[in-house]
Formats: structure tokens, C-alpha cells, sequence
């Protein structure tokens, strides 16, 4: 688990790399708020037109995400000069005592001799750990739902691997295998320079111009540019994204045309705190589980002796208890209101138009893959933001990233820190409302059809 293959290689001016994942995150039962791990790989590269080591080189370092992960769109040609870097972000042996991570080196050991490029091994084990894992663990502690992925990429891939390519290994740009454009042309992300960003909320927004656009694949169904939003920008202007034009069929393709087809193949760390089902409609107990932290929002709570469905609309971390509703489109999921931790921008911080009017018109999602949903934001002082959907979505939860996009562009994303009152609570509210305005209904007159007394 977390340990992750990955392979890269360069056809003509485009690096294609191929990579294959692991298992990710440790999955407590029932979560549904982790996917498939990407781990990494690198590659350098130099321009046709000189040699390495000459002033007009380049050098590429890639790395890769996804699980049956992208394969290369050709073998290495005149163009770039390539080197294949697996990267290790967890040490795990599975149940025969063998380090999975070992046969997953070799994986990608044995694709850089196909292709004939060299290889190279880091490994980013204790700070996976201390920023990814202990994160995941801290939320969910928090009874929140991680996305350990976008954290990744963050602290681990666009950090500390980008700067151990271009400081160590005297690369000029990254490519991964994600399924993400950005508005740079190849051969403009070779003549990036290393431009430090900012500090502060309102930063001059002349400091660093033309900004890199984080932009969806050409595959929407395999768009992975949720997993990027919290990609800073100095790593994005460096990167090359060199799948974002194609779709994952063709991809396999080309990997089968390659001799790559054997990489197309493919514990618990918190305490146990019991608690109790509670039904939201009526308050009550249906049953117990073996800790609330272990549940997301939205979710099926399979619970013993109970052969309907239920599902979880709520928890009370100081009680341990978890709330559930029956019917998967109970009133109880359904939301249209969030408030996130400050926003990662990825061009601008904030946008000029959320500046200006203090809100803004986008669209979000909180899930890969989800439908894509309108709403409009709402700025505060300290860069948080007001997430208003223009219809409830169901199943946001606490700690889930909201990814904003504009068309096809990736705005960037917040993590979801407070949620609105429910469908139900809202119609409950009603209810109470239309009982109190009525008033009581025992004294003359009263009955129905005598109205309201106002």
C-alpha cells in the first residue's frame, strides 16, 4: 500500500511515461473517500538538437498516478533523453513476507530496459508518513473524509519529488502520467524559470505573470485534475501532462504495441471506539458499530440484524454516535451550503473577479468523476469561502476537497471544513415554524379550515 510503480518514457518531442500503482491508503471499512494510489516515477529528457550536457539540453523528470496508470505512447526516438525513477512512499510486506514495493521496482526496472532508458530509486517513505498518512489519520480521528490523493500530489509529488528533480537531478521540467492539460506547450514548459510565489492573501497579482491554467483532459471520464488542485504553481509551470490529449484505451494500446502488457496486469491503525446507529427520524437505537470515525456522510451503514437499507446522514464525534437515515435520497443527505479552509488558487489568489465582487459563479465537485455543479462562491476576509450549490447535492462531507472549475479550467480547491443544515433539518425548521405561526389549536374557533391565528 502506497508504494507505487511508475515508469516513464519520451517519444519524438512528447514524453509518454507508463506506470502502475499499488494499493493506496489502508481502507477502513466503509470508507469511500480514498482512491486508488498514485505513487511515482521520474524521467529526464533532453531536446532534439543537443546532446546532454550541452547548453541547449533539457532534461525531463516524470512521475505517475492512477492504478493501471498510462502507458507510453511510443518507445524512445530522437527528442528527449529519458531516465526512469521509481519513487517508494510506504514499506509494507504482504502476507508471505514480501515487500510488494520490491516486485513493483522491478516492474518498473524491467520496462526502463525494454525501452533502454536509465533508472534510478527514491524514496519518500518518512515523508509520506508525516504529511500524507498521519493527515489521513488526524482527519478521520476528526471524523472527517480525507482525500489522502490531493495530499500527495501536494507534499509529496509537486514538493518534494519536483525539487529532488530539478535540484538533484538537474531536470528542466516533470512530466506525469495524470490525465490533465495546462495551457503551455511543450516546448514552453522547458523555458519556465523557477519564479517563487508569493506570500500573503492579496498578492500583486503582477508578480508572477502568465499564469500557468491547470486545464481537464481531453478524456473528461479520465480527467484527473481533481488530484492536482492543490498543485502549487511553481511545480505546474514545469510540468507536462503528456496523456491529456488521449484516452485511456488508446493508452493501453500503445502499451501492448510496446511489449509493456505484464505492467497492464494487475490493518487497521486507529483504535476501536464503540458507539451507537441512531435513526435521525426518530432517535432510535438500531444498533451498534465499532467507531464513528470509520463512516463518511452518505455512505450504507450495514448494520446486523436490520435487512433494510440504511444510510449515514450524521455523527456526534463527542458521543460516538452515528445517525442514519432509511432510503438512499433521504432529505438528510441532500446539502447545498459548505464553507472550506482557505483556497489553494492556482493562477490567481483569489480570482480577479471573485476580488472585486466578493462572489462568483463556477462550478465544483467534491468526488473524481462526479457531475460537475454550479454555485456560486462567497469570499471572506481570511481567503475561506462560502460554497453555495444552485441545487442540494448529496453526501458532502467534512474534509472532502471542493474543486472549482471554470469551462475546462481547474480554478483550484479548498478543504470542506463546515457544511449547512440538511434538506431535512430545513424542512423540519418549516414544519416547526407553520406550527408555532398557527398556534394552538384547542381554544374557540379552532379546527379545520379556521386558519391561522396570526
Amino acid at each position: 500500500m502506497g508504494e507505487a510503480l511508475t515508469v516513464c518514457i519520451a517519444a519524438s518531442r512528447h514524453v509518454r511515461r507508463l506506470e502502475r500503482g499499488c494499493e493506496s491508503l489502508p481502507r477502513p471499512r466503509g470508507h469511500a473517500g480514498i482512491s486508488r494510489g498514485h505513487q511515482g516515477h521520474l524521467q529526464t529528457a533532453a531536446p532534439e538538437g543537443g546532446p546532454p550536457g550541452t547548453a541547449r539540453s533539457s532534461e525531463t523528470a516524470a512521475l505517475s498516478a492512477g492504478w493501471l496508470g498510462p502507458p507510453l505512447r511510443a518507445c524512445p526516438s530522437p527528442g528527449y533523453q529519458v531516465t526512469g525513477v521509481f519513487m517508494k512512499n510506504w514499506d509494507s510486506r504482504d502476507e508471505l513476507g514480501v515487500c510488494t514495493a520490491d516486485r513493483d521496482c522491478e516492474d518498473a526496472y524491467r520496462v526502463c530496459r525494454i525501452l533502454d532508458i536509465p533508472f534510478h530509486q527514491v524514496s519518500y517513505v518518512r515523508e509520506y508518513w508525516n504529511d500524507v498518512f498521519s493527515d489521513f489519520l488526524s482527519e478521520y480521528e476528526k471524523g472527517r473524509t480525507p482525500n489522502p490523493d490531493i495530499v500527495c500530489n501536494k507534499h509529496i509529488k509537486f514538493s518534494c519529488f519536483f525539487h529532488y528533480a530539478v535540484d538533484n537531478l538537474g531536470a528542466d521540467a516533470v512530466a506525469t502520467g495524470h490525465y490533465a492539460r495546462t495551457s503551455l506547450e511543450d516546448e514552453e514548459v522547458f523555458q519556465q524559470k523557477y519564479i517563487k510565489r508569493p506570500e500573503g492573501l492579496f498578492r500583486n497579482r503582477f508578480e508572477v505573470r502568465n499564469a500557468v491554467k491547470l486545464l481537464q483532459a481531453a478524456d473528461s471520464f479520465k480527467d484527473q485534475t481533481f488530484f492536482l488542485s492543490q498543485v502549487p504553481q511553481d511545480a505546474l509551470r514545469r510540468t507536462l501532462f503528456p496523456l491529456g490529449g488521449l484516452t485511456k484505451d488508446f493508452v493501453k494500446k500503445i502499451a501492448a504495441e510496446n511489449r509493456l502488457q505484464h505492467v497492464l496486469q494487475k490493518k487497521e491503525y486507529l483504535q476501536p471506539r464503540p458507539g451507537r446507529f441512531i435513526s435521525i427520524e426518530d432517535n432510535r437505537v438500531l444498533g451498534t458499530h465499532k467507531g464513528w470515525f470509520l463512516y463518511t456522510l452518505g455512505q450504507r451503514a450495514k448494520i446486523s440484524g436490520l435487512r433494510e437499507r440504511w444510510y449515514v446522514v450524521e455523527k456526534d464525534g463527542a458521543k460516538g454516535d452515528v445517525f442514519v437515515a432509511p432510503h438512499t435520497d433521504h432529505p438528510a443527505l441532500y446539502r447545498d451550503l459548505l464553507r472550506t479552509s482557505r483556497v489553494h488558487w492556482i493562477t490567481e489568489e483569489p480570482p480577479a473577479a471573485l476580488v472585486r465582487d466578493k462572489m462568483m459563479e463556477c462550478h465544483f465537485r467534491f468526488r473524481h468523476q462526479m457531475a460537475l455543479v454550479p454555485c456560486v462562491l462567497t469570499l471572506n476576509q481570511d481567503g475561506t469561502v462560502w460554497v453555495t450549490a444552485v441545487k442540494a447535492v448529496r453526501a458532502l462531507a467534512p474534509g472532502q476537497f471542493a474543486v472549482f472549475y471554470k469551462g475546462d479550467e481547474c480554478l483550484g480547491s479548498g478543504k470542506i471544513l463546515r457544511l449547512g443544515p440538511s434538506a431535512y433539518v430545513l424542512q423540519k425548521g418549516k414544519s416547526k415554524s407553520r406550527v408555532a405561526i398557527e398556534g394552538p389549536s384547542d381554544g374557540p374557533g379552532s379546527g379545520p379550515g379556521s386558519g391561522p391565528t396570526l
